[in-house]
């Protein structure tokens, strides 16, 4: 497969396309008694490619078939998973029934794109998968009712691992993907992920939620605000900006950052990505900070020496405990005024600094 010219790397295939891949072989056993050993898909970019197939099966007008995950160079957790699919075919009027076998979860929240109550099966590798059984059936299409059955051995497990279970799909994976493959090391995927997250929020009718940029700060926002649903606390990764600017295109009335210190100064910096690659810490700044409520200057040259932002902070507390707060509530305020700035300004923004231990060190309403 090639990749687009700013892609380094080896695209994989979405878990929509291997149940694609899979159905196809399996209905082809079916039909044309024939047992492939790949097949050919047109993916929803217009890429033709070759899906192997690792087993296939036949019962009669039933047949099963999988496809191995392969997420090329993308770190996905699905990749080496065993994507499974078995379909039944019956006399009938050309209905078309997903159901969601082992691992494959099942959407108990609105806001999905999916009623509650179906398969996770998105709508995309929905209209794969028809599309392919118009081509193998012909005219029996209409004539025929396809039961389609998706399993994942182990996806629960693998389930954990993702942001699922906070989205209200339970039971295991989703089968999923707009593209028909996996870029590398995406950011598409986990924007998409942090866009439903909102959604579910939204549809909840809450007014507020709370960012984090991972699950250590978010397990120390769910402790400061336990009152508040699950679906209120979103992980943003490094898509601050991205987030903020969501957040407010939904209408949500507040947003709170909670930060550690590294993510705080960045925003507070207006890194709307605060991702390494793309940013290093803004020490300078952190300094010019220190400097301002006049830290001694002893301890201003030892902070000067520093290169991560949780030696600068821990040689705070050390050198000038009594300066500590008022250094963090001027950092926090800043970023939470270039916060309010990325949400173009139609969001209230609070803005909570943890320590390593999660202990608020600011606390900022702007």
């Amino acid at each position: 497969m090639k990749l687009p010219k700013h892609v380094k790397g080896r695209l994989g295939f979405t878990t929509g396309t291997c149940a694609t891949g899979a159905l196809k072989a399996a209905l082809i056993y079916i039909v044309k008694g024939k047992k492939p050993r790949t097949v050919k898909l047109t993916l929803p970019i217009g890429q033709n490619v070759k899906i192997p197939i690792a087993y296939i099966s036949k019962n009669g007008f039933s047949a099963k078939a999988s496809v191995i995950k392969d997420a090329g160079d993308d770190p996905d957790v699905t990749h080496g998973a065993e994507i499974q699919v078995k379909v039944e075919l019956k006399q009938g009027t050309g209905k078309i029934i997903f159901k969601a076998g082992e691992g494959v979860g099942i959407v108990t929240k609105p806001g999905l794109g999916l009623p509650v109550g179906e398969p996770a099966i998105t709508s995309v590798p929905r209209c794969m998968m028809e599309n392919v059984i118009s081509e193998v059936l012909g005219p029996q299409r209409t004539r025929k009712d396809v039961i389609i059955t998706i399993s994942v051995p182990e996806g629960d497990k693998l389930a954990q691992k993702t942001l699922n279970p906070r989205l209200g799909i339970e039971g295991g994976l989703s089968i999923l993907g707009t593209k028909g493959v996996v870029i590398p090391f995406s950011t598409a995927a986990y924007k998409a992920t942090i866009a439903k997250a909102l959604r579910v929020a939204k549809t909840l009718k809450l007014k507020e939620v709370v960012f984090a940029t991972g699950g250590r700060s978010e397990a120390f926002c769910q402790k400061l605000f336990s009152e508040l649903p699950e679906e209120a606390f979103v992980q943003v990764g490094d898509f601050i900006g991205f987030s903020l600017k969501l957040a407010a295109a939904y209408g949500f009335e507040r947003v709170t950052l909670g930060l550690m210190v590294g993510k705080m100064a960045k925003v507070a910096k207006g890194l709307s990505n605060t991702h390494a690659k793309h940013n290093k810490i803004p020490l300078e700044m952190m300094l010019k900070l220190a400097k301002e409520i006049n830290v001694a200057e002893e301890t201003i040259n030892i902070l000067a020496e520093g290169q991560t932002a949780r030696f600068f902070l821990e040689t705070l507390k050390e050198k000038s405990p009594e300066a500590l707060p008022l250094w963090a509530e001027k950092l926090t305020l800043k970023a939470v005024k270039e916060a309010r700035q990325m949400a173009n300004r139609k969001v209230f923004i609070r803005g909570i600094l943890f320590d390593f231990s999660g202990k608020p060190l600011a606390w900022v309403e702007h």
